[in-house]
């Protein structure tokens, strides 16, 4: 009972932990905190709430910036070229890579070193040798050809080039194929145009399927079978032996040009196929909505109703969605000029590129001719992940 007493009449807050007024301005600021970010967060726009989580992605934020580089290489490749990508040179066949050196003579100069060359008594074939005894210096923004910015403004300046501009002609940064042409500035020239295709027709693929999606999903009835039938025949088509005729089909006088926009509309035809069903299938949930037949009443036209009410529902998701697309694309252009079925030279594709890799003594003669295809598996995985972020970052339920 003494101890029942003792508990009972001890005083209010006794071995209670002491809340002191510093522990309480502490509270008080975390409490302010959380409540301006509350505020922050309930009054931003869609946009900006996907962009705080995609920075929270580290990954696609540095793939972000990688394909930031791949685009302004496609804006202005002769920037960053050393050499005139269709000159040649037999005599300057297969020179191996020239490595960049930070530090000479004690202190910061970048150079690389000089090649030289043997003719092989047996098979009068050049052998180069790398000579690190032989310094050509380079430097950053140095002039070399001439050439127009976006074909607007004229200029000679390129991100490197020799100190001396006698030597501008000895310097291959990642060798030379079999017809002496520098590899370096044919990869920037090639990165131009294979990422320009995927992207065309990932833009193409894209306004196809929002559209035709948009109108089965709407409208319904004859126009929706009709639509999905022709997506059932596009998809149950092979892909291989459709190339093998349209390849056939086009005239081999054509230009790069021509032969350029034939391959950017075919795989746009063929790309629209997916994007379309899952258009058709939001369409066909949002048009039960409340707000779709508030907009229907207020006597908005059914083009209003789709291009306002509807799509903008899920542009985050068509852009993520299409950012997976170009990595696809990029691939099938490379693979189908990989196997001649797509651009042919005189045009420079990393597919293009590639097809001096298809000979196996080549290969072991120059292996550098592959950097080509590591440049693929960068850029199609940069894609990749920046698709990822960008799917998760737009994920209301992420």
């Amino acid at each position: 009972m003494n101890g029942i007493e003792n508990n009972v009449l001890q005083p209010e807050g006794h071995n209670q932990p002491q809340i002191t007024e510093a522990d309480a301005l502490v509270d008080t600021e975390e409490l302010l905190i959380t409540t301006q970010e509350e505020e922050r967060i309930s009054v931003a726009s869609n946009w900006k709430l996907v962009w705080w989580r995609f920075r929270k992605n580290k990954l696609a934020v540095i793939s972000a910036i990688l394909l930031l580089f791949f685009s302004i290489v496609v804006l202005v490749p002769d920037f960053f070229s050393t050499h005139d990508p269709e000159a040649t040179n037999a005599r300057l066949a297969f020179i191996p890579i020239q490595h960049i050196h930070r530090i000479a003579e004690g202190r910061l100069r970048p150079w690389v070193p000089a090649v030289s060359g043997e003719r092989d008594p047996v098979t009068l074939a050049m052998v180069w040798k790398i000579d690190e005894t032989q310094k050509i210096y380079i430097r950053f923004f140095a002039r070399g050809y001439p050439y127009k910015i976006l074909n607007l403004i004229e200029t000679d300046i390129h991100l490197v080039g020799t100190v001396d501009p006698e030597q501008s002609d000895q310097i291959f940064l990642l060798g030379t194929d079999r017809l002496g042409r520098d590899q370096f500035s044919r990869l920037a020239h090639a990165t131009r145009i294979s990422m320009t295709i995927g992207m065309a027709s990932v833009i193409l693929s894209v306004i196809l399927g929002m559209v035709l999606g948009g109108i089965s999903g709407y409208f319904g009835g004859w126009v929706d079978n009709f639509i999905q039938r022709l997506i059932e025949l596009l998809q149950s088509l092979p892909t291989i032996p459709i190339w093998l005729a349209l390849t056939a089909a086009l005239p081999r006088t054509w230009s790069p040009e021509k032969v350029f926009f034939a391959i950017t509309i075919i795989l746009a035809l063929r790309g629209w196929t997916t994007l379309a069903r899952e258009v058709r299938g939001r369409f066909l949930s949002l048009r039960e909505e409340d707000f779709i037949l508030a907009a229907e009443l207020a006597g908005c036209s059914r083009w209003r109703v789709i291009l306002v009410h509807m799509i903008p529902t899920f542009t985050s998701h068509i852009i993520a969605t299409s950012t997976l697309s170009i990595p696809v694309m990029i691939v099938t252009e490379t693979s189908l000029s990989y196997l001649g079925l797509g651009l042919r030279p005189p045009a420079i594709s990393w597919g293009v590129m590639l097809q001096e890799a298809q000979n196996i003594q080549t290969l072991a003669l120059a292996p550098w001719l592959l950097i080509p295809g590591l440049t693929v598996i960068i850029a199609v995985l940069a894609f990749n992940l920046v698709g990822d972020g960008l799917r998760d970052a737009a994920d209301p339920y992420s």
